[in-house]
């Protein structure tokens, strides 16, 4: 079968709630729409993690667009999922480079290598996966590790909207009336409004904002004049990488990082859809490999499958790769256009943090999907133990040190749950 070889699903299944699988479509016009979805998804995250590091947001959109051509090309457009900016690159690059916080980084080039040499160690690890199978992995990643590790993703990220995205009383109410729109466009709308309920709550959420702060003078606000002032068209500030050892060094483990995000990112999306994607882990790690070797090459941050975007899958029941195909041309596109950024820009940050408690929440529930889908005996204290540690260190954000290289608590939380599997071992019953 072709890359391009989807199944066209009648309207009728839309309208029902019926599951969309990878290698089928919706019509071209609701797959644009669902394009849109996903990209508003990711550009919070996508555009916030290259702001920490001094990074261009602007080639960090378009090496997201690049990177999930380059994934779906490598997974033979079997594996839905989204590319973005990893967090789990913003220590070591700001300790590689001495980034101090404000405006662009001048030491750009030695994060850049280390990025590369990220991505070259993450393509080798999915080149042995690929070629030995994925059998370990069922042995160490079983269904309570796997939805342990999926919740840990969305509730490890609870605090960057609770406590950086509303500011004053006026955002935290902003941020409630973000996630009750989406909440009531989710359970009492039908179609496609329902399907796109992120897009369609984000917009409503908007509107009130701006009738509440620029009407009534109760916020910050709304300002469009940045819109109207940015040029359509514009190159990014493309960087060039510089390779020095120490750097390489600190920022190459990440690989180990971003293989326990695509891992479970992968086994969360296979309990959703019921497709076994466990044949492509192998190729789904090198994709995001190249993927990252080939952002780091421009001045982009490093890239991994995007937790964000299987929320939204969860939500719109929706898994068609020709949707990731669309957004990611979509991003390469708005990659150069410096209008795109700045409307992005416009979006009420208490708004975006609103729709990012409904994502986030999102994700975690899937990893509580997954248990339930897979019937895990709780009244095991072997299961019971690895959920109940793996949560709290996942949720805490549980940091250890090795050096100069830091493993934060999704990482933590993630081999902390394989490694307690493996040590309680298999104990017989009485």
């Amino acid at each position: 079968m072709g890359l391009f070889n989807w199944t066209e699903k009648p309207a009728s299944t839309l309208t029902s709630g019926g599951v969309i699988g990878p290698d089928e479509r919706l019509p071209w016009p609701q797959t644009g729409m669902m394009g849109i979805q996903h990209l508003i998804a990711m550009f919070g995250a996508t555009v916030l993690a290259p702001i920490l590091m001094g990074f261009d947001p602007n080639v960090a959109i378009l090496m997201s667009g690049i990177g999930t051509l380059i994934f779906f090309l490598i997974t033979g457009g079997k594996v839905p999922s989204y590319l973005g900016s990893s967090f789990a690159f913003i220590g070591v690059v700001i300790a590689a480079s001495g980034y101090g916080g404000q405006g662009p980084n001048t030491h750009i080039g030695v994060a850049l290598g280390g990025i590369i040499a990220c991505g070259v160690v993450y393509f080798l690890i999915g080149a042995v996966v690929q070629a030995i199978g994925t059998g370990w992995i069922e042995r160490f990643m079983p269904p309570v590790v796997t939805g342990a590790v999926v919740a840990v993703i969305g509730l490890n990220l609870a605090g960057v909207p609770i406590k950086n995205m509303a500011p004053t009383d006026f955002d935290k109410w902003m941020q409630a009336i973000t996630f009750v729109s989406v909440a009531l466009v989710a359970v009492f709308t039908r179609g496609m409004v329902q399907r796109l309920l992120i897009l369609m709550g984000l917009i409503v959420a908007s509107i009130i904002y701006a009738v509440l702060a620029n009407g009534l003078g109760l916020g910050q606000p709304l300002d469009l004049s940045g819109i109207a002032n940015a040029a359509w068209f514009g190159m990014p500030q493309f960087s060039a990488p510089v390779f020095q050892g120490n750097a390489m060094l600190l920022i190459a483990p990440v690989a180990i990082i971003l293989v326990a995000e695509n891992l479970g990112h992968i086994k969360a999306v296979t309990a959703m859809t019921g497709r076994n994607l466990d044949p492509y882990m192998g190729r789904a790690f090198m994709g995001d490999g190249i993927a990252t070797v080939i952002a780091g090459s421009a001045g982009g941050t490093g890239v991994t499958t995007y937790a964000e975007n299987i929320g939204v899958m969860a939500a719109t029941k929706i898994y068609s790769t020709a949707v990731f195909v669309v957004a990611g041309l979509m991003a390469i596109v708005l990659g150069f256009s410096p209008k795109f950024g700045a409307l992005i820009q416009a979006i009420p940050l208490a708004v975006m943090g609103g729709v990012s408690i409904v994502v986030f929440g999102l994700i975690a529930v899937a990893g509580a999907k997954i248990w339930v889908d897979n019937k895990v005996d709780f009244s095991d204290n072997r299961n019971l133990l690895v959920a109940a540690i793996t949560l709290i260190l996942g949720t805490g954000d549980y940091t250890l040190k090795f050096g100069d290289f830091a493993l934060g608590g999704i990482g933590t939380a993630t081999f902390g749950a394989i490694l307690l599997w493996a040590l309680l071992g298999h104990q017989k019953k009485a």
